[in-house]
């Protein structure tokens, strides 16, 4: 891990970078991200509806804020699976910072939804449940938390999920937005997305012992705020102050964000982690897939004559020659 370092000794960490922090005096460490080509890159490559797009761009920047903690090499998976008109919503980030994004959605349901007026992310979910699995390779076990959509919004269920698996206060906010941006040919639209995590982390873990924690069965997830550490407090009050504009303004910067916040504490911030558009597909992944077929089975998978595969990530064409497997008879 890069040595911590005051915050004017670092030169900002820019769009699509995960910056680390870490406000000693407040036991408080986190990470915060503003993403711009890069979102754009995987949102205008899928082309989705609005309304779903924004719904990815949250689960995007939660999933590189929760996959970037990782020491290891591996991958972050965020998922949803639900009832609403977007029923799946995948995230995969792989060390050190590649992230691929896909969603699932029903038309006809989104434009009933949309005509009613029914587009909070929350309704276009619906009810299910929100995965997330940290995966270390093929000899290594999965671990996943899972937590229900119930109709609250993404930040406040990732708050259940740490509050639930992982026992750490966590505050977690999110924003994303599309906005028309003047350049080459005129204004066009871009996407932004910023996001923020801290979570309070005292030596002392009587500290930790709080009301907002799950409490086992027939724990309704309420907090006596009353009990909450002060210093905890006082993180969830700065944290409450941040504008959904300062998220996603470049002139303003994560750095700036952090120090505009913390600057009586005295912040500390890490060397920026830099996340990108990036699938692991590739001709030959497929092509194992596709040898394990039976002959069956690649009878099936042939459509005018050859076999074509479309990785739902990137968006990218494969197409093969049915001959190219053999016969797997007796």
């Amino acid at each position: 891990m890069n040595e911590p370092q005051l915050i004017g000794e670092l030169q900002p960490a820019g769009d699509d970078h995960v910056v680390p922090f870490q406000v000693e005096p407040l036991d408080v460490r986190g990470r915060i991200v503003q993403l711009g080509p890069m979102l754009d890159d995987i949102l205008d490559r899928h082309d989705y509806p609005e309304p779903v797009s924004c719904l990815l761009a949250e689960i995007i920047v939660l999933t590189s804020l929760l996959g970037s903690s990782l020491k290891f090499d591996g991958k972050f998976i965020v998922q949803t699976q639900s009832d609403g008109p977007v029923d799946m919503l995948v995230a995969d980030f792989a060390t050190p910072g590649s992230i691929r994004a896909y969603a699932r959605f029903d038309e006809q349901k989104l434009a009933d939804a949309e005509a009613e007026g029914r587009t909070s992310p929350e309704e276009l979910l619906g009810k299910g449940v929100l995965a997330l699995t940290i995966d270390q390779g093929s000899h290594m076990q999965r671990y996943q938390g899972v937590v229900q959509l119930d109709g609250s919004s993404l930040e406040e269920i990732a708050r259940v999920y740490f509050r639930q698996s992982e026992q750490i206060p966590t505050e977690v906010r999110l924003a994303v937005a599309r906005q028309m941006v003047a350049g080459e040919g005129g204004r066009r639209p871009h996407w932004r997305a910023g996001g923020m995590l801290a979570q309070f982390l005292p030596d002392a873990p009587e500290r930790l012992r709080m009301p907002d924690l799950h409490g086992g069965d027939g724990d309704d997830g309420e907090t006596d705020r009353g009990n909450v550490d002060d210093s905890w407090t006082e993180v969830l009050a700065l944290m409450s102050t941040i504008e959904v504009d300062e998220l996603l303004d470049p002139t303003i910067g994560a750095e700036r964000l952090l120090y505009r916040l913390f600057h009586e504490h005295g912040v500390r911030v890490f060397a920026g982690t830099a996340v990108q558009d990036d699938c692991s597909c590739s001709r030959d992944k497929i092509r194992t897939i596709l040898e394990g077929f039976t002959d069956e089975e690649i009878a099936e998978s042939v459509e005018d004559g050859s076999i074509n595969v479309s990785c739902e990530f990137c968006s990218k064409h494969y197409r093969f020659d049915p001959a190219e497997f053999g016969h797997k008879g007796e």
